[in-house]
């Protein structure tokens, strides 16, 4: 008896739209506000956004597509 593997929402999207990018991307925007203002509130003001839209695409939007079932169609 063998386990399927969970299907990764990962495995259907482009190299720059992979975690590692998205994490990175974000960290080089954060690392190069602060390097260019060095003002630590502007660099605050500017990883706001940046550690939402990191969070929200790594963290939650796998979850609710594998929740969605669309990625089974897909499996075929």
């Amino acid at each position: 008896m063998s386990e399927e593997k969970p299907i990764s929402p990962w495995n259907y999207k482009p190299w720059w739209c992979q975690p590692w990018s998205i994490v990175l991307t974000g960290v080089t925007i954060i690392s190069g506000s602060w390097l260019l203002f060095k003002t630590i509130w502007l660099t605050i003001l500017v990883s706001i956004p940046i550690v939402i839209w990191m969070g929200f695409f790594v963290l939650f939007w796998p979850q609710l597509m594998i929740r969605s079932g669309i990625l089974e169609s897909y499996k075929d």
